[in-house]
């Protein structure tokens, strides 16, 4: 059980320690907007329209 135990609690503290050096870095990506699809002016698109893609 001890052993269970301990291993709980290295992966709490891997946890914590990955999530203070994210919150330290800061985003990724600022300007990132949530969401599944591309609006016409997207960043990044050109304007490309992929016509018959799917």
């Amino acid at each position: 059980m001890s052993v269970l135990a301990g291993f709980a609690l290295l992966l709490v503290v891997v946890f914590v320690v990955a999530y203070a050096v994210g919150r330290q870095a800061g985003p990724v990506s600022p300007g990132l907007t949530p969401g599944g699809g591309t609006s016409p002016g997207a960043p990044g698109m050109g304007g490309h329209d992929m016509g018959g893609m799917r």
